[in-house]
C-alpha cells in the first residue's frame, strides 16, 4: 500500500486513498477529539533487549531498546539508550496555544506503517490564497518517528499531509520550513521555542505568495518565450528548430485554458 496509512482523521477534502475519519469543516475540533478520531490514543515505551542462548535463556542485556506500542505490544523499532519517545498526546498538545489563539485549526493526523511514524497537521487560519484560480494553503506540520529513524520535524509546509508519500514530500520540499528536534530527554522542552519563530516563517510565506502573484500577472510574448527556452535548454539560434515548436505548443495548451486569445503556435511557420 503506497499510502501506508494505519489510522487517520481529516477535515474537509477527502484524501486520495479514501481512508480516515471525516470531520466536518464547520465543527470546532478539539485536541481530545482529534487524537481520538486519528486513532492515536496510545503511548510508546522502551523495553530492554536481551541476548539468549540456544535454549532460550537470557545471557545479557544489550545497550539498545525496542520501542513498543503499549496497547498491542507492536514493536515499532530499535533505538539507542539516549532515545526518549515523544508521546502522541504531547505532540498534539504542542498545537494547543496555536488553536487557542486562532492562528491554526487541526487539519489531518494519523499513524503510518503500523505506528512507526505519526503526524499532526494544522492549517494556518489566514493562509489561504489564490493565484490565477489555483488555491494555495499553508500548514504547520509536526511529524514523529517512533521507530527512531528520523528526528521530530516541526514547522511550515504548503503540502497537505494525508499519507506516507505526502509526508515524504513535505519533508523534502524546498518550500517547507521544518526544524529537527532530537529524541533526547528534553525533546518536549526543545519543541516549545519553535513556536517563537512562527511569525518570521509566516512573513516569509506571504512574501513568497506576493512573488508568485507578480509572476502570474506578468505577460509573456513570443520573443520572450523564445529567449527563455533557448537559455533553459541551452540551444543556439540554429539548434532549436525542433524544440521550440514543442515549447510553443505546450505554452499554447496552457493559454487555451486561461483565455480565448490568438495562439502563439499559429504564428510559427513550419
Amino acid at each position: 500500500m503506497a499510502h501506508e496509512v494505519e489510522t487517520m482523521m481529516y477535515v474537509g477534502e477527502e484524501p486520495w486513498h479514501g481512508l480516515g475519519v471525516e470531520i466536518p469543516e464547520d465543527e470546532r475540533l478539539s485536541i481530545h477529539r482529534a487524537i481520538l478520531e486519528a486513532g492515536l490514543v496510545w503511548e510508546v515505551e522502551l523495553r530492554p533487549l536481551y541476548t539468549q542462548d540456544p535454549q532460550g535463556n537470557a545471557t545479557g542485556i544489550l545497550d539498545h531498546y525496542c520501542t513498543c506500542r503499549t496497547t498491542d505490544n507492536q514493536v515499532l523499532g530499535v533505538v539507542g539508550r539516549d532515545y526518549t519517545p515523544l508521546q502522541n498526546g504531547e505532540a498534539f498538545l504542542w498545537f494547543q496555544p496555536l488553536l487557542d489563539t486562532g492562528m491554526a485549526t487541526l487539519e489531518t493526523a494519523g499513524s503510518l506503517k503500523h505506528g512507526q511514524k505519526v503526524w499532526v497537521l494544522a492549517k494556518i487560519s489566514d493562509s489561504q490564497g489564490s493565484i490565477n484560480g489555483d488555491r494555495v494553503d499553508h500548514y504547520i506540520l509536526l511529524s514523529n518517528a517512533h521507530d527512531g529513524s528520523i528526528p521530530v520535524r516541526v514547522g511550515f509546509t504548503p503540502i497537505r499531509v494525508v499519507c506516507h508519500n505526502t509526508l515524504a514530500m513535505a519533508h523534502h520540499s524546498a518550500d517547507s520550513r521544518l526544524l529537527r528536534v532530537k529524541h533526547t530527554p528534553h525533546v518536549v522542552e526543545n519543541l516549545q521555542p519553535v513556536r517563537e519563530i512562527m511569525d518570521v516563517a509566516r512573513k516569509d510565506f506571504y512574501a513568497t505568495m506576493e512573488q508568485y502573484k507578480r509572476l502570474a500577472e506578468k505577460k509573456i510574448n513570443r520573443n520572450d518565450l523564445e529567449r527563455y527556452a533557448k537559455v533553459v535548454f541551452n540551444v543556439g539560434d540554429n539548434c532549436g528548430e525542433k524544440l521550440l515548436p514543442k515549447v510553443f505548443y505546450l505554452f499554447d495548451k496552457e493559454e487555451e485554458a486561461r483565455s480565448q486569445g490568438p495562439r502563439i503556435g499559429e504564428l510559427i511557420t513550419p
